[in-house]
């Protein structure tokens, strides 16, 4: 059965701002050529979009740069406003974009672990309204939000839990009571990752993959056909609850430790740092990222002198590497980044065995710091492990990669709205 004009209409302009949103400002004979409709038609729904404010002139091509044909036309990027927060256990970061995603303010604050439960809401809210004002922003269209913890599948909404702060579950309640007009939406924040990773991250080539998180906590995400599966109670990727060997106990229905959280959250990959004989060192960013961080420059720092010596060019002296002259601290750095990496490995080799993702992206803040030194290590010890072929990938975005995820979310979900066949009211966000 044909579809009605008016579908036909909605459909054309769906497609159109789609080609905007990918390609950038046309023209009107560009996007005849790529939507293969007629001038006519594509005429009219230049027409359309214009009126409904959803496209304007944001430019003239050609040589003569003259006449209806020379016109350029873009998404109007103020036509919304979407915000973007990654809540952790230890602060929040907000980001505030728009409707084509180009960031217009960030900030993120600190909140610590004895601030109640009140005040520290009282503290997120702050930074958010703080940030939607430098960002010249009027209203909010569309928030997006990254946090820790189980997304009930049913209600959309953050699962109360014991290992978790409060104020969490409470700023997403406060933020849809203070901007009411705003939609406000919650997911897990390895799920967001995972999906800013297939995005624009290392994993733009694959359909199916898993992201394994490492950061203050431990998380993995699962894209299959290129899906984000979240399970019948949304729980797909709880690898920290994974009973594992090497762990003094169990885990239980209210606590990961004795899971594979215990092997390789921050606290214990500091721990195992320190029993490796590489102590944490003091800075702005977390000990576990410092750590592994700087055992990966040491162990670099050794293969480049080891090159340096076979080419006869010298030995390296790289301002940031630690002193060559000391041959210990390059065992003990490498004897550290080994043992990580049999601990990893026997998470990744349970998701490899049930999931057979063909590509496990070591994500956050400590994966990124281990880069390809850790990644190399954990795929060779995989290799031993299972007959499946897995290749092991570094994070291409590390810790912002959920906050990126939520302002893609965020973006989806307003363009989905607003580029939505049917009426389109003129009001502007």
């Amino acid at each position: 059965m044909p579809a009605s004009p008016s579908t036909a209409r909605a459909i054309n302009d769906r497609l159109a701002l789609r080609l905007l949103q990918q390609e950038g400002p046309l023209t009107a004979g560009q996007l005849k050529q790529l939507t293969g409709l007629s001038r006519p038609t594509v005429a009219d729904l230049v027409e359309r979009l214009t009126a409904a404010g959803l496209i304007a002139v944001v430019g003239e091509a050609g040589e003569q740069r003259r006449g209806p044909n020379a016109k350029v036309y873009g998404i109007v990027a103020d036509r919304a406003h979407l915000a973007a927060l990654d809540i952790r256990t230890e602060g929040v970061a907000v980001t505030v974009a728009d409707l084509v995603g180009r960031v217009l303010a960030e900030a993120s604050a600190p909140i610590a672990d004895d601030t109640g439960t009140g005040p520290a809401v009282e503290q997120a809210v702050a930074l958010v309204e703080r940030v939607v004002k430098e960002a010249g922003a009027d209203r909010l269209h569309t928030v997006g939000i990254g946090a820790p913890g189980l997304i009930d599948p049913a209600s959309g909404e953050l699962r109360d839990s014991s290992g978790l702060p409060q104020w969490h579950r409470r700023l997403v309640a406060a933020l849809q009571e203070r901007l009411p007009e705003a939609r406000v939406s919650v997911e897990n924040e390895t799920n967001l990752a995972a999906l800013a990773e297939q995005r624009d991250g290392v994993a733009r080539d694959r359909d199916t993959f898993v992201l394994l998180w490492l950061g203050h906590g431990t998380g993995a995400a699962v894209v299959l056909d290129g899906e984000l599966r979240r399970g019948a109670s949304g729980g797909t990727g709880e690898i920290g609850f994974l009973p594992v060997p090497g762990t003094a106990a169990l885990p239980s229905s209210t606590d990961c430790e004795g899971g594979f959280h215990s092997l390789a959250a921050s606290a214990a990959v500091v721990d195992l740092a320190a029993r490796c004989g590489v102590p944490a060192e003091s800075g702005q960013e977390p000990p576990a990222v410092g750590v592994v961080r700087s055992a990966v420059g040491v162990v670099r720092s050794a293969v480049r002198d080891v090159r340096a010596l076979e080419t006869g060019s010298g030995v390296s002296e790289s301002p940031t590497a630690v002193p060559t002259a000391v041959p210990a601290a390059r065992f003990l750095a490498a004897r550290f980044l080994d043992a990580l990496a049999d601990r990893l490995a026997v998470g990744v080799a349970a998701v490899v065995a049930i999931l057979d993702p063909g590509c496990v992206v070591l994500g956050g803040e400590v994966g990124q710091a281990g880069g390809d030194e850790l990644a190399a290590r954990v795929q060779d010890r995989i290799a031993r492990m299972t007959p499946l072929p897995t290749e092991v990938r570094t994070t291409a975005l590390g810790g912002s990669a959920v906050l990126r995820g939520a302002l893609l979310t965020a973006r989806d979900r307003a363009q989905e709205e607003l580029f939505a066949p049917g009426e389109r009211p003129v009001q502007r966000w």
